[in-house]
């Protein structure tokens, strides 16, 4: 294979990813999907139907996943959530510090990219600090600290820690079966947990749970599958064209705001391109402001007050830093994590809506009068 077809390949994975980003932004826009929402609407309302939005589309991502894997269109193991090095605490604080700070943030990454379509400058700030934090978590002195504290504490499997990997060496099982049978089950309970209340049954709830896990797979398929390149003709090594990590990725929103703001600032440093991560990124606001543009709810929105101002730049900082620890965000690990079965993604879920709950508490006791004034 030449430079010309790897070349043409890349702008494909490109395209695909923008197109079904494109679609995502303006899905979100319009329906209202969020992760963070959806435990400020139980705690505040007792209304589980965002959290149901969420398990749905998290059901439909599983299911898609495992079938695509089955048919030997991607190779589920090849992506940075199956190693076998398994971080539990950088997962549990990382992804508790996340959950805090997107509430504080008015919104997890996606949700920040959905808002910034909409006109909020309040969330052009959050994707500041989030993508300087988070780069610095990679690559700076976060990111010491990260590995030589957080990260240094692990447990070491012998096999990938994906629970069909798992449960396969312990029962002698053969792995693509059992990640079959565990995958259809385990997402179709996702499924039937969000479709049990018939009050959820509506056009949008369906639609936004439902399009959110397809669009998870289908990135999933458009780098495993159409950016896959068995033999790079440059290293005769296989490659997975434009990702970041160099390996199969399906939508994260922390690490490509820090991509994305490299870039921006080495842009004639030939060796910074765009990636899927980035494009993702571009595509996400993109869709959400056509959406706001089309039903007149683009307006501008800033920053309250000083209490405001200081709420969404901690939120930001805790979201950067957390979300690289926890090795994604709700929709990194809560959505593309989770769908590979990684046991790393079950751990981060519950870490996820605890940050956030905290957070809350922590709102409601500011807001609460002073019983002594």
């Amino acid at each position: 294979m030449d430079a010309v077809d790897i070349s043409s390949i890349s702008k494909s994975v490109l395209l695909a990813t923008f197109a079904v980003t494109f679609l995502l932004g303006a899905v979100m826009q319009k329906t209202g999907f969020c992760s963070m929402g959806a435990v400020s609407d139980i705690f505040i309302m007792s209304s589980w139907g965002r959290l149901r939005q969420w398990f749905l589309a998290i059901g439909v991502a599983i299911i898609g996943f495992t079938l695509m894997s089955f048919l030997g269109l991607i190779d589920p193991l090849k992506s940075i959530y199956t190693s076998s090095k398994f971080l539990w605490l950088s997962t549990i604080v990382g992804s508790t510090l996340f959950g805090f700070g997107m509430v504080l943030a008015s919104g997890c990454g996606s949700k920040t990219l959905v808002r910034i379509g909409g006109g909020n400058l309040k969330s052009i700030i959050v994707f500041l600090v989030l993508g300087l934090t988070a780069y610095t978590t990679m690559r700076g002195f976060l990111g010491v600290l990260r590995v030589n504290t957080l990260d240094s504490v692990f447990i070491a499997l012998s096999t990938p820690q994906d629970l069909p990997s798992i449960l396969s060496a312990f029962t002698g099982f053969a792995r693509p079966d059992l990640h079959l049978l565990l995958g259809l089950m385990v997402g179709f309970a996702f499924v039937a947990y969000a479709l049990a209340n018939k009050v959820f049954w509506t056009v949008e709830n369906i639609l936004a749970g439902t399009l959110v896990g397809l669009a998870i797979c289908a990135v999933w398929w458009i780098s495993g599958n159409l950016g896959f390149v068995a033999e790079d003709p440059n290293t005769l090594e296989e490659v997975f064209l434009v990702t970041n990590s160099g390996r199969m990725e399906s939508l994260s929103f922390v690490a490509p705001y820090a991509y994305s703001l490299d870039l921006l600032m080495l842009y004639s440093d030939t060796s910074k391109v765009l990636t899927v991560g980035i494009t993702a990124v571009l595509g996400m606001i993109s869709g959400s402001a056509l959406i706001a543009f089309m039903t007149k709810s683009f307006r501008w929105e800033s920053f309250r007050d000083a209490e405001d101002t200081a709420n969404h730049l901690v939120g930001a900082t805790l979201m950067g830093f957390g979300g690289i620890t926890a090795l994604g965000c709700t929709v990194g690990q809560g959505l593309s994590g989770i769908s590979t079965l990684a046991l790393g993604s079950f751990l981060a879920l519950p870490g996820f809506i605890f940050g956030a709950y905290l957070a809350l508490r922590y709102l409601q006791i500011r807001l609460a009068p002073n019983p002594c004034t």
